[in-house]
């Protein structure tokens, strides 16, 4: 059949004005912020407003065998929305709506499209929030489903694994499924719901989320606390975890990072300057919890422990300033991005072993002549690095060493962006050969036609 029969069928089904084609396609729908975009021009991109329309899509696509990429805001860092050529982009752009709030049972169900800054508007006026904040607010949270999204709150709340109980789904062949529901626990079977998180729009396409939300805090404060070394960062965060405090937000940023940071909001810190000049890595953290009384005494708990542990000084910064701050933090790509790192990562290692880890990142860097510096959420073991080195080669084999290491450690070549285009290589080289055969049978169950985004994640052909 020939491209133009296929978008006369598409037309007739979900309507002209929502299929773009040719110099129609809008450039931003091609690409998500990986920093090794590649070019490919689909054959058309779709905008569905409905799960039956969704489905009309599948069946046409499946029919004559063109390859879906399913399409949340392009949020992403890993290339996994980078379009076929001659396939189609399903975006859901149009399918952003929340279907149904029951702050009883505190769930909401929402349609993919939807970005977490449009949710946490819904929710502002409810005692509830979602409270996985992956850094990117016009993030999708169809998107967040397809990669598992974390961030900086990971380590009180868990990532988006925790949060969703049910997802409405089209298969490959324009079948609807249901998974889960309201509830918060089965022991019924295979658990679907969690199948599909994490896959990256290869085994189906998500077309209604429902979310487990959580009461919001009515008293915060964030600690701003300087090291001597990256390594005494590290050292502390078992103790923090180990107190009982709870943080919402624990995060390690890098004196190059913060710098960025900093610059980049304009941000004035108030640290000392006897105490800067000693200082090469910051802990930030944000403690939340229900009474003023309760706040006060755990910042005064954890004043105690950081001094004990080797804190330069703790400070608790200004509500504007502390904002200021996360949100730059949060928009540290954007900083990385500007100043022209070549690749940013965000392996995972057990908690444990992050001080280890980093101290060696450091030599292995040496060894190959980059530069790797960068934050993360280390409450978690989720390591953000930002490499400079413009020589492909180098830069590689720096990759390669220290993908192997990580892993070596008991630690994932992504933790929460995702594998995509851009990590396949060292995700395939480094997984258990039984653990991608078992994988790849699951998605010839899903896909038998390999027409789900393909040439990403386990499908190692080559993107044409």
């Amino acid at each position: 059949m020939s491209a133009q029969s296929i978008l006369d069928e598409l037309s007739a089904r979900i309507g002209a004005d929502r299929i773009e084609s040719g110099t129609r396609i809008n450039p931003d729908d091609l690409h998500d912020e990986s920093l090794h975009p590649r070019s490919a021009t689909p054959l058309a991109v779709v905008r569905p407003r409905s799960t039956s329309e969704v489905a009309e899509i599948a069946r046409i696509a499946s029919l004559h065998r063109v390859p879906i990429v399913p399409r949340g805001s392009g949020t992403g860092l890993s290339g996994a929305v980078t379009p076929v050529a001659d396939g189609l982009v399903v975006s859901f752009s149009e399918m952003n709506q929340v279907l149904h709030l029951n702050e009883r049972d505190h769930v909401v169900v929402v349609q993919p499209g939807i970005t977490l800054s449009q949710l946490d508007e819904v929710l502002s006026t409810t005692p509830l929030r979602y409270p996985v904040y992956p850094g990117e607010m016009s993030g999708s949270l169809g998107g967040n489903v397809n990669t598992n999204a974390g961030g900086m709150r990971a380590v009180r709340h868990g990532v988006t694994r925790q949060h969703v109980l049910g997802l409405e789904l089209v298969l490959v062949d324009g079948t609807v499924l249901r998974t889960g529901g309201s509830f918060v626990k089965s022991s019924s079977g295979y658990d679907l719901t969690q199948l599909i998180v994490g896959s990256e729009g290869t085994l189906a396409m998500v077309t209604e989320v429902t979310l487990r939300l959580s009461p919001r805090f009515e008293h915060g404060a964030t600690l701003l606390v300087p090291f001597e070394t990256l390594e005494a960062v590290a050292a502390v965060v078992p103790l923090i975890i180990s107190s009982g405090l709870n943080p919402s937000i624990l995060e390690y940023l890098d004196l190059l990072t913060m710098s960025a940071v900093t610059t980049r909001a304009g941000l004035d810190l108030g640290v000392d300057a006897r105490v800067a000049a000693s200082t090469t890595a910051y802990l930030v953290i944000v403690l939340e919890t229900r009474t003023r009384s309760q706040l006060e005494e755990d910042i005064e708990a954890l004043a105690t422990l950081l001094e004990g542990a080797g804190a330069l000084d703790t400070y608790v910064l200004a509500t504007g300033v502390a904002h200021r701050l996360i949100e730059g933090r949060e928009r540290v790509f954007w900083a990385s991005k500007e100043a022209g790192v070549n690749d940013i990562l965000d392996i995972v290692v057990p908690r444990s072993v992050v001080p280890r880890f980093l101290a060696d990142v450091g030599l292995i860097a040496q060894r190959h002549g980059c530069l790797a510096g960068g934050c993360g959420h280390v409450g978690d073991g989720n390591v953000h690095l930002f490499v400079l080195q413009p020589d492909d080669v180098k830069r590689q084999a720096f990759l390669d060493e220290m993908f192997e290491h990580g892993v070596q450690l008991g630690g994932a070549v992504s933790g929460e962006h995702g594998i995509g285009i851009d990590k396949q290589r060292p995700f395939l080289r480094l997984s258990d050969p039984t653990s991608l055969a078992l994988q790849r049978g699951i998605k010839k169950l899903f896909d038998p036609k390999a027409l789900l985004n393909p040439f990403r994640l386990l499908d190692d052909r080559v993107l044409p």
